[in-house]
């Protein structure tokens, strides 16, 4: 899935051709509505922040890993938010069960 606002270069046929070639989902915020990308917009850049700027990838293979990694087993396990009130993603669902 690739989520991204409602910018000329996302809605143009062309780009939704190359993503739907790839086998993605295209999702885009509603008309109006800025705040739809907040969410991932701020976990983009805690990405970027904590781990692209470590340096580049040799390979999309390579990415990959490196980003389940980062996800799977620091940010969803280790990292604490503020929002879930200084708890990991996994604490604060294990708490709502």
């Amino acid at each position: 899935m690739i989520h991204t606002d409602r910018g000329s270069q996302y809605t143009s046929r062309r780009f939704q051709a190359i993503v739907r070639s790839y086998g993605a989902i295209i999702s885009m915020s509603r008309r109006g509505n800025p705040y739809d990308n907040a969410v991932m917009e701020s976990f983009y850049k805690t990405l970027k922040r904590e781990l692209m700027n470590q340096g580049g990838f040799s390979t999309a293979g390579e990415a990959k890993r490196a980003i389940f990694e980062y996800i799977e087993m620091f940010y969803n396990t280790k990292r604490m938010h503020s929002a879930l009130g200084y708890k990991t993603p996994l604490e604060y669902e294990l708490q709502s069960r």
